[in-house]
């Protein structure tokens, strides 16, 4: 991912207003992200823990989409989990249900749609090997390559955000 400004990123997100997208605050490491191994930019907001937020890149430049860790979430008794992102086996405390206000007129009136993903949104780098999950149990291998594993969770997080955008 090509590394973006605090302003672009700012004036990515589509799902909420200018204000609170200017409110939100960037990541800690933000001065030290190393951007080639990003394929989006996703963090916890160090200010409001149960708030996310991601940036993907495109062809029309970055889409930033804001997000909330669902309260079934919280409360789930689950053992373990998969990111619908990447594919990478949790234990239960390694994914969370992902909530995202709809764009437009839509989100205004309270409906969002949801996507189960990585607690720490750090999917570039376990698809890189970088990080491993916290498992009681072997994480089952792919045949893929990195870079088609890549190419398949983008698809799948750029699915999310068309239905985020309702461009799906």
């Amino acid at each position: 991912m090509e590394s973006l400004s605090e302003k672009a990123i700012r004036n990515s997100f589509v799902n909420c207003t200018k204000g609170e997208a200017s409110r939100l605050r960037l990541p800690l490491d933000f001065g030290e992200l190393d951007w080639d191994d990003l394929d989006f930019l996703g963090w916890v907001d160090p200010g409001a823990l149960l708030r996310s937020h991601i940036v993907l890149p495109g062809p029309d430049g970055p889409r930033g989409i804001t997000l909330r860790v669902s309260s079934a979430a919280r409360k789930s008794a689950v053992k373990s989990s998969m990111c619908q992102v990447c594919l990478t086996a949790h234990s239960s405390s390694g994914v969370n249900l992902f909530v995202a206000p709809l764009a437009g007129p839509s989100g205004r009136q309270g409906n969002t749609v949801g996507i189960y993903l990585c607690a720490d949104l750090a999917c570039s780098l376990y698809m890189r090997g970088k990080r491993q999950p916290k498992l009681r149990f072997r994480q089952f291998e792919e045949s893929l390559t990195v870079d088609e594993r890549i190419a398949r969770a983008m698809d799948n997080l750029n699915g999310f955000a068309d239905k985020v955008t309702g461009a799906a």
